[in-house]
């Protein structure tokens, strides 16, 4: 589905992502994680061809990405980021339409389309009529998702999609997340700083550093073999607050 190979990416004298090599295959959820800063959206970004890489390749679906065939390619490829990115001005219904409008699609199959989208993320038929600034941030988020669903894409990308939202309605929407993810058989690549989410949703989990990947694997494997002190430490700094608060040992 997805190969990196060798991608590397700078900014002046600043190393945003060391010499990567990474490969998704069909159907999984790959999460990437990390501290702020350490090259994990900026990977996200050149997967999304938003950003070209300075040195690699990148291949999607057996084809190697290039400024000739992105465009093409971003329509096979869904992209959800913090808060929705929504255009304000455009009420929920247009929001979600609009690459199937601008590729002039069948009315019949967008309306069919919209009323099946609304239903797997839950969002009510009478909120279509409104604006982003009238939705919660759940709302607004399910909007998100159903927008980067509307042209069935063979690919989502998603870069801290629950991160601004208070915890209630995150861990509401962590569970139809996942539960959309089986349903829909998607190949997955999500970006977040926390580490319990990356457990509950990836099935590879990629912890990056300074713009390179440390270790990659399941959540055991990082939190049973660390294959260096960074890993071990960027586990415990995540759990021993939680573990504070609850009265346990950190």
């Amino acid at each position: 589905m997805l190969v990196l190979s060798r991608v590397c990416k700078r900014y002046g004298d600043s190393q945003a992502l060391a010499e990567t090599n990474l490969a998704v295959p069909n159907g999984e959820t790959l999460v990437l994680i990390g501290p702020s800063g350490c090259g994990k959206s900026t990977l996200l970004r050149l997967i999304a061809g938003l950003i070209e890489p300075d040195s690699g390749t990148i291949s999607f679906e057996g084809s190697t990405l290039t400024p000739a065939n992105i465009l093409l390619a971003r329509r096979r490829m869904g992209y959800v980021i913090q808060e929705g990115g929504l255009f304000p001005h455009l009420c929920v219904r247009d929001n979600v339409t609009v690459m199937a409008r601008y590729l002039r699609r069948d009315r019949t199959w967008i309306e069919s389309r919209l009323a099946s989208l609304s239903e797997l993320v839950r969002l009510p038929p009478q909120l279509m009529t409104r604006f982003p600034a009238e939705l919660s941030g759940g709302q607004r988020q399910r909007v998100s998702l159903m927008r980067a669903l509307m042209l069935d894409p063979d690919l989502l990308l998603l870069d801290e999609p629950l991160g601004a939202l208070d915890p209630m309605i995150r861990y509401e929407l962590q569970q139809e997340l996942k539960a959309i993810f089986a349903e829909l058989g998607k190949t997955v690549v999500m970006v977040t700083h926390d580490i319990a989410e990356a457990a509950f949703f990836g099935q590879t989990l990629v912890l990056m550093r300074d713009g390179r990947v440390v270790q990659r694997g399941s959540f055991g494997d990082l939190a049973r073999n660390p294959a260096e002190p960074f890993v071990e430490a960027f586990i415990s700094a995540q759990r021993a607050p939680m573990a504070a608060l609850a009265g346990e040992p950190g």
